[in-house]
């Protein structure tokens, strides 16, 4: 399922016949109105702050964020208002649109999804500070793309009893892709189903293709035609995601066939030796985000 087959044409019977069945959550209502104030010509930091707000829940994950080790402000962030201030709007609307996927996707038929979530912050945390000391601009966007780049498993789990048992499946193959292996048992995979999550949610194109594409690296880095803002985000993921040992945490493998298939493009692409990989590896793994690989 390439992206060139998602045109905007597309009609709803066919994007359901994509989907399987899966059923997309409606837009959070924050970032419905986070992104009509950013459209408006009298936008305010006040204005944003307070929209924020109205969210006890994501204001208190906003000040944890922001007041963690990644940002080294001096003082402690103690208001939305400062968050916004000293961040940035589109810094802080990022963060909210990466932060609004775990309530929306939470269910309490998911109680097996254990640590997913504590697992996708991880992920969102280091490929920020991998996206920080490549020097990326923006960041926060490297930060959305970790936390939103998986949304699609915990619907893919409601909808497919049997879909824990695929995903190991597809972490142990050597040569084949993860969605690959998801397409061959379900005729769908989740990179799919988190494209259409984060195109129904309004974010950036070059995001939502980075999701749709999170799995095919290879033919992404290798296609001209490809947004080098995607690509260079996929990077950073894919880094993340190595680091952060996600091949464990849903794959239960002790090694990431993946990152064997692609390590060598992501380096040259993102200017990293190896000895640089392994000492960007260690400070992350010190900071108790990665795993001893």
């Amino acid at each position: 399922m390439n992206v060139a087959s998602m045109h905007e044409d597309l009609t709803t019977n066919q994007i359901q016949k994509i989907l399987q069945g899966v059923s997309i959550p409606p837009q959070p209502q924050i970032m419905v109105d986070l992104q009509m104030e950013q459209l408006s010509p009298t936008c305010s930091i006040n204005e944003i702050a307070r929209l924020i707000s109205q969210d006890v829940g994501l204001s208190g994950s906003i000040l944890k964020t922001v007041n963690s080790p990644y940002y080294k402000h001096s003082n402690t962030i103690t208001s939305i208002t400062q968050a916004v201030s000293l961040m940035g709007v589109n810094s802080v609307v990022n963060m909210v649109n990466a932060l609004s996927i775990r309530g929306a996707l939470s269910d309490d038929d998911i109680i097996a999804l254990g640590s997913f979530w504590d697992t996708a912050m991880d992920i969102a945390t280091a490929a920020a500070i991998i996206a920080k000391r490549l020097g990326i601009p923006n960041p926060e966007e490297a930060y959305t793309l970790g936390l939103f780049h998986n949304c699609g498993i915990p619907l893919m789990m409601q909808r497919f009893p049997n879909y824990w048992e695929i995903m190991r499946e597809s972490y142990a193959q050597q040569s084949k892709a993860i969605t690959e292996v998801e397409n061959i048992h379900l005729h769908t995979n989740h990179a799919v189903v988190g494209y259409y999550v984060s195109k129904s949610w309004n974010l950036p194109s070059y995001l939502c293709q980075a999701i749709h594409d999170h799995h095919r690296v290879d033919a992404a880095f290798a296609d001209d035609r490809s947004d080098t803002r995607k690509k260079t985000l996929l990077a950073v993921l894919k880094i993340a995601e190595h680091i952060g040992g996600i091949y464990r945490s849903l794959g239960k493998e002790d090694v990431d066939y993946e990152w064997e298939r692609i390590s060598e493009t992501v380096l040259i692409y993102t200017g990293l030796s190896r000895y640089e990989f392994a000492n960007l590896n260690d400070e992350i793994t010190e900071m108790g985000l990665g795993v001893n690989n």
